[in-house]
């Protein structure tokens, strides 16, 4: 049996996939969380042999949260499983440690198979998605602008990201406009659309 942990922060999408997997054989879900900042303990808990991670999740992104399992637990493989396919998440879900990135529209025998391949340690990706990420490119942000622009999202002044990031307001202009420059938009409200756009930030 493959043993698996589902993290997803909306109860009814993790409720159809966990009856859709447990559906299969030799699949088993022996846990489920709804927070990205609940998958080590429910790791350390139930010992999966692979995690599934939606991206958008709060407490802890599933990005970073499988960059803090693949840290604790390299032995656990890790497979995304997102509503949005956007080619920046891919390429940091790798770089996180994420052995394969699929939509949540995959059809339930096509998941099955992803996470039966990941267990063996072969790596998945969503084909449209590889294309597109292939096209798109690495994001051209530093993490600082990555942060920074992060910070701005929600409509907090200069002042106000500095004092949150230990930074000074000029120090913040800087990676704004250097954001803004390799997006290229013309404000930061349209830099933070066209990062969220890519799955940069």
């Amino acid at each position: 049996m493959i043993k698996l942990l589902l993290a997803d922060d909306q109860a009814l999408v993790r409720g159809a996939l966990a009856a859709l997997l447990s559906l299969e054989p030799d699949l088993d879900v022996v846990a489920e969380v709804g927070r990205g900042d609940e998958v080590l303990a429910a790791v350390a808990r139930t010992a999966p042999d692979v995690a599934l991670l939606d991206v958008e999740m709060p407490g802890l992104d599933g990005i970073s949260a499988a960059a803090a399992l693949h840290a604790a637990h390299p032995d656990v493989r890790i497979l995304m499983v997102t509503t949005f396919g956007r080619p920046g998440y891919l390429r940091r879900a790798i770089d996180a440690g994420a052995s394969g990135f699929v939509v949540k529209d995959t059809p339930a025998k096509e998941l099955a198979d992803a996470v039966r391949r990941v267990h063996l340690g072969l790596r998945v990706v969503d084909p449209a998605l590889a294309t597109e990420t292939l096209t798109a490119g690495t994001s051209p942000l530093t993490t600082r602008e990555r942060e920074v622009l992060a910070a701005a999202a929600d409509g907090a002044t200069a002042g106000a990201i500095a004092k949150q990031l230990h930074l000074s307001e000029g120090t913040v202009r800087n990676h704004l406009s250097a954001a803004i420059g390799k997006t290229g938009t013309r404000t930061r409200v349209e830099a933070v659309r066209a990062a969220e756009r890519l799955g940069w930030l």
